[in-house]
């Protein structure tokens, strides 16, 4: 199971090694002699229910299930990839086995006590189970399970904690200490057992132990290692998120492991299943792009040529230039360097003092920042973006909008392009989360320079709460520190003609200094999807010969109503486009320019078809959720020669 949970990790390019080898004789146990199941009737009635609530530990689930009979090694390595039912995240509807997704940590033991309860209703004779991390107990959503289960005597309710005692930030105990965990469950009502989570026999054990107490819930705590069974994985953060580089680091690992069944070369066989599935993905999603005359995709042809730099290193910068001011404190709730936020002390020991960590608690993230703004400071909270707006929402409309305090809030790791960790990871809905609170400024940068200028104007130049949406992965650098750019104000981006740069073939100015050329429609975007709309400006421009007022509306709230209603009096066609939900952007939009026209006005939405998202490359998912510059240039087309239709009848 180990070594077919490193092949399907390698094959996917990225995953969680170090948690899924923690958990993985838990799984073990639990799949193959604990639980009752039938992967021929996988809703059988009478089974078992088992819920991995750290749904970063996926692939142990998955490797489980391969064991269990519920799919083979061939659907375990297609992880992560396009079309696979082995998202990054468990997702239940795609696979037979998976009791509910998972991903956001914290739910799972709510949702296991509420099962345990149905199954007391119906006096069924089946088991709860519900796997945690240990950093997945900072989350207080997991305290209000474990009071309401113990409340309601649910003695078919099993939870085990997978205590490894390291997440993405470091070692638990520095980054938010759980301990005394045994106190804790048991002073909550629970009967807690302690166990070594590598010891088939005491797991067994422990189990038994579980199914025998009467009138209380069972807590499994189980003493793990971190990337179990690889001598340069275990005991190391590093290993968390991130897979072997190569085959030679594989093969060791494999050979460390010592898999009769899953050697080197039977590896082989699997990666190159892998890479047959990716393949036909990428053959079926070819055909999902429109074609116009020639491949204008980025940097394929001789010019037009862009940098690619994720816009998470623009805030990362910011904070490192303008840490100083002693009124910022930052706030963080693990993932602090994958959001970059963690750039405001590296190489600066003397910043400390005002770094907070609050661990996995975003809620309790936005309180204590709440807190913090109330004595003066600036306090720059952060995590992605599914988890800094939805979380925490009511934190953050109750105390911090409604007492306009000066809490700034990094939604990173938005849009589609988040890519292979799946639905649960990408941020599709934070702009009309924040954007429809009253005192909330939201901005949307482009690209990474543009997040660094943003994210230093929502700091300094605006008095309250400030949400300020970036990415995760590589993308077009458009813009350049001489770039016209103000908080609150549109700016109008023309094509001028093919360049060797692709920056150098646009023209920025401020939208309130533009005179209108006459343009046969406008695209208003905001975002890493802006460089999608410049890139359907040249489509259209080169092939079919539309000129293309392309509005980049960085500040959606306050929202630059007057750029957008010239556009729609000058041009008479506006087509917004979001890698967001459709209309979360877009609405707004609509809202501003609705009767500003003069005749009929054409206008259309693109962005996310009321969906979730789900695994696969980040260029990949922007062209099967219709986002790339191609979708973009075939909608605009179509609304121009539709209108032109209109005013022929």
């Amino acid at each position: 199971m180990r070594a077919l949970d490193l092949v399907s990790i390698h094959a996917a390019g990225s995953g969680h090694p170090g948690g899924t080898l923690s958990v993985m004789d838990i799984a073990a146990v639990l799949f193959l002699d604990e639980v009752r199941y039938d992967p021929a009737d996988p809703r059988w009635e009478g089974r078992d229910r088992v819920f991995f609530s750290a749904g970063h530990k996926a692939p142990a689930l998955y490797v489980a299930l391969v064991e269990a009979g519920y799919l083979g090694e061939e659907q375990a390595v297609t992880l992560r990839k396009l079309g696979s039912p082995c998202q990054g995240h468990p997702h239940a509807p795609a696979l037979p086995g998976v009791e509910v997704s998972s991903g956001s940590l914290g739910q799972g033991l709510g949702i296991a006590a509420g099962c345990a309860l149905a199954g007391r209703m119906a006096g069924a004779a089946w088991r709860v189970y519900c796997i945690m991390g240990d950093g997945e107990q900072q989350e207080g959503s997991i305290w209000e399970a474990a009071m309401a289960a113990a409340h309601h005597r649910l003695d078919n309710l099993c939870c085990i904690v997978d205590k490894n005692r390291l997440q993405i930030d470091g070692p638990v105990s520095a980054v938010m200490s759980i301990d005394p965990i045994v106190d804790k469950y048991r002073a909550f009502g629970w009967n807690v057992l302690t166990v070594d989570g590598h010891d088939v026999g005491k797991l067994q054990e422990a189990f038994r132990a579980a199914r025998a107490a009467k009138g209380r819930p069972t807590a499994i705590i189980a003493d793990t290692v971190k990337g179990k069974g690889v001598s340069f994985m275990e005991n190391q953060a590093g290993w968390h998120g991130m897979a072997t580089k190569g085959l030679e680091q594989l093969d060791q690992a494999l050979r460390e492991i010592g898999s009769p069944s899953c050697t080197p070369e039977h590896a082989r066989k699997l990666l190159a299943a892998a890479d047959g599935f990716q393949q036909r993905a990428e053959k079926a999603l070819a055909a999902e792009l429109p074609r116009h005359g020639r491949d204008w995709w980025w940097n394929a042809g001789a010019d037009l040529k862009v940098e690619m730099v994720p816009t998470r290193t623009g805030f990362g910068a910011c904070l490192a230039k303008h840490g100083d001011d002693p009124r910022l404190v930052t706030v963080h709730a693990d993932i602090s360097s994958s959001i970059s936020i963690a750039d405001f002390e590296k190489n600066r020991p003397e910043r400390l003092s005002r770094v907070v960590s609050v661990g996995i608690a975003e809620q309790n993230m936005m309180s204590v920042a709440a807190g913090l703004a109330l004595e003066g400071k600036i306090p720059i909270t952060g995590t992605y973006g599914v988890f800094a707006a939805g979380r925490p929402w009511d934190q953050i409309r109750t105390t911090i909008c409604y007492d306009r305090l000066n809490v700034k809030i990094a939604g990173a790791h938005g849009g589609i392009s988040v890519g292979a960790d799946g639905a649960t990871h990408q941020a599709l809905e934070e702009i009309s989360l924040m954007a429809v609170l009253p005192n909330m400024t939201v901005v949307v940068p482009c690209d990474s320079v543009e997040t660094e200028r943003l994210a230093r104007a929502a700091i300094f130049d605006v008095q309250g709460p400030v949400y300020v949406r970036y990415a995760r992965e590589a993308t077009p650098v458009v813009t350049s520190e001489t770039t016209p750019l103000q908080l609150g104000a549109a700016n109008v981006i023309r094509y001028r003609g093919r360049r060797p740069s692709f920056r150098d073939a646009f023209e920025t100015v401020f939208a309130s200094a533009y005179e209108g050329e006459g343009e046969d429609l406008a695209i208003a975007a905001c975002g890493p999807i802006l460089c999608e709309a410049m890139r359907a400006a040249v489509i259209l421009k080169e092939e079919y010969g539309l000129e293309t007022r392309v509005l980049n509306v960085h500040t959606v709230k306050p929202l630059d109503v007057e750029a957008l209603r010239r556009a729609a009096r000058e041009t008479g066609a506006v087509l917004t486009s979001e890698e967001h939900q459709k209309g979360g952007f877009g609405n707004l939009v609509a809202a501003a320019v609705c009767g500003c026209a003069e005749g009929a006005l054409a206008f259309d939405r693109l962005g996310v078809e009321d969906r979730f998202g789900e695994s696969g490359k980040p260029w990949e998912l922007m062209v099967r959720f219709g986002l790339a510059a191609e979708h973009i240039a075939a909608r605009a087309k179509a609304l121009v020669d539709s209108r032109a239709r209109r005013e022929e009848a």
